[in-house]
């Protein structure tokens, strides 16, 4: 249809963002053929209720620095804006409404969520109107979530995209017991939001 277009979501504390999630997020747009990737940081995460998670402003902050330079690349506040715990249907919600009829919808999990989607808040609707693209690892062999995803195509007609993306093995918990410990963060994540979390004093007194 004219005017057409796909449109990734990447949701997630991001806390911090760093190059593992840009890379993944990249190899997904190129190979799926997204016209662009919408970053979400999270604002009150509800399956992190008991967790300490840095400001959402902080964490905003530093996905917009690590996008900046990527034109296919935008980020949403709209979580972190939302009063109360953030769920993913409202979200998708949001950009139905922006975008309407005339983009499609993809909402990027890492394989390990797959397993989790009927937990989720209003999974079944959530189905309906959009998307999913599972990153996983090209090796990666697990007879149970493939398994779980004919259940869920079969049970509830969801439509989950399998895409292997080679895996950059950088966490954010690592980065944040690396800066509690006084270690070095140098090349794990972009220069500018290395500089953002020193600046800000982030993650120095984190018991996390």
């Amino acid at each position: 249809m004219p005017g057409y277009i796909k449109i990734g979501i990447s949701g997630g504390t991001f806390d911090p963002i760093h190059y593992g999630h840009l890379i993944v997020a990249e190899n997904i747009r190129n190979t799926i053929g997204l016209d662009k990737v919408i970053f979400v940081p999270t604002g009150m995460p509800p399956h992190k209720k008991h967790k300490n998670v840095t400001s959402p402003i902080d964490r905003l902050n530093m996905v917009k620095k690590a996008v900046y330079t990527n034109p296919h690349f935008e980020v949403s506040s709209v979580e972190v804006e939302r009063e109360g715990y953030t769920y993913t249907i409202d979200t998708v919600k949001h950009f139905k409404r922006i975008y309407g009829e005339k983009a499609q919808l993809y909402f990027i999990t890492g394989a390990d969520v797959v397993k989790e989607l009927t937990t989720w808040k209003n999974f079944e609707e959530l189905f309906t109107m959009c998307k999913f693209i599972s990153a996983l690892r090209p090796d990666y062999i697990d007879e149970s979530f493939y398994s779980e995803i004919e259940h869920l195509k079969k049970q509830y007609n969801a439509d989950i995209i399998v895409a292997n993306i080679p895996m950059v093995q950088i966490s954010s918990t690592d980065i944040r017991n690396r800066i509690k410990e006084g270690k070095s963060i140098k090349y794990l994540l972009p220069e500018c939001v290395e500089e953002y979390i020193y600046r800000n004093n982030l993650y120095i007194k984190s018991d996390r």
